[in-house]
């Protein structure tokens, strides 16, 4: 005769499907069922990556090369190191047609001169010709030929800063020599009807070399 069971205690049921065998649950350490094991997974390693210096050089290389063949190209067939060159031709005609004062160009400068700007505008008290040169050392000048009072244009045009340092002859005509904004430092030629002055960054005889060529 069997012994009674606790009437607390409910027999699994380890009767398996139909057609099926019977299958035994492992039990755990603790003597409970097994399937749920609280112990975390051990981590997975990142893995590593098989690239070597040499392959990531050789791939940065890969890229910059299409660059450079673009830069070259933008240098050298379109010409990208350049400065953009105009004709100042129209400009000074506009300042000859108006005759509000005697127009100047030069004459006989080298090759290396370019000329990048060139407007005529009349202004509050006047009108301005503006010519812009790129020198042959890259400098930049300008030439500002205006019927503007001088009292008014000098201070416009070389600020606060601009002091005179006396006279030089150019070319049969006597010029002033200025300090101006920066760095820079200008020749004032001054008329009864219209103030010269070429200004800019370049050197002092490239400034007397284009205010010597005016004719």
């Amino acid at each position: 005769m069997e012994p009674a069971q606790p009437a607390d205690r409910v027999p699994a049921d380890r009767t398996p499907p139909d057609g099926q065998p019977p299958v035994d649950v492992p039990a755990a350490p603790d003597g409970g069922p097994a399937g749920n094991d609280p112990t975390p997974p051990p981590p997975v390693k990142a893995a590593k990556s098989e690239r070597s210096p040499k392959d990531m050089a050789i791939s940065l290389l890969v890229l910059l090369i299409p660059i450079a063949l673009l830069l070259a190209f933008y240098r050298g067939f379109l010409g990208g190191d350049q400065a953009t060159t105009v004709d100042p031709a129209p400009a000074i005609e506009q300042a000859r047609a108006a005759n509000t004062f005697p127009v100047s160009q030069p004459q006989g400068l080298g090759s290396g001169w370019s000329t990048v700007s060139a407007r005529y505008q009349t202004v509050e008290g006047g009108a301005n010709l503006r010519i812009g040169y790129l020198t042959p050392e890259g400098r930049g000048v300008q030439l500002l030929q205006s019927s503007v009072p001088a009292e008014r244009l000098l201070p416009a045009e070389l600020t606060d800063q601009g002091q005179p340092q006396g006279p030089t002859e150019l070319a049969g005509r006597t010029w002033q020599l200025y300090t101006a904004r920066g760095n820079q430092q200008a020749l004032v030629l001054l008329e009864p009807t219209r103030t010269v002055i070429v200004i800019g960054d370049a050197r002092d005889n490239e400034l007397r070399e284009l205010a010597g060529a005016l004719r």
